[in-house]
């Protein structure tokens, strides 16, 4: 049997049972002073971006409206359109930080949907790449994250900065 060595994931395994949902993670992070202690990459006057704190692929972003809304029907017009074209912006940096080959980009209303944080809505935004599905998925039930969350913070952003000075 191989072993795949992931010491960053320790705090994670150690943690679930001691995390609070007294807050929701989305407004914790837009309350939070420093960014990058939340992972949030860009805010935005309706939205912001953050960093999937347990990712299906490297990059894998969510874009959240400010509001503590559970449903897309909750939201306005003009949050939902900032939603899109920042969503639209991440396309663009995750392509200038990753080349991807492809994206995942949808939202998950409700936990029969498969939301995992049901209470404020979020669009992922996941870059894919021709091949990144294997049979450690399938037999290990895992998935292997080439890059620790550090550097795809610094990544992402970096080109999220890019593409804003274009």
């Amino acid at each position: 049997m191989e072993t795949l060595f992931a010491p960053w994931r320790f705090g994670y395994v150690t943690a679930v049972d001691r995390r609070s949902r007294d807050q929701c993670v989305f407004c914790g992070a837009l309350a939070a002073e420093h960014d990058r202690d939340t992972l949030t990459l860009l805010r935005r006057s309706r939205c912001f971006v953050l960093l999937n704190l347990y990712p299906y692929t490297s990059g894998h972003c969510m874009v959240a409206p400010n509001a503590h809304v559970s449903d897309l029907e909750e939201l306005d017009d003009a949050t939902v359109a900032e939603i899109m074209l920042t969503a639209r912006s991440l396309l663009g940096a995750l392509r200038r930080a990753y080349a991807p080959h492809g994206f995942n980009i949808g939202f998950n209303v409700g936990a029969a949907a498969g939301a995992g944080i049901e209470e404020h809505l979020h669009l992922h935004v996941v870059p894919r790449w021709r091949g990144d599905t294997n049979l450690m998925g399938v037999i290990g039930d895992t998935r292997v994250i080439p890059e620790d969350l550090g550097t795809t913070f610094d990544k992402v952003r970096a080109a999220l900065e890019a593409g804003e000075n274009r």
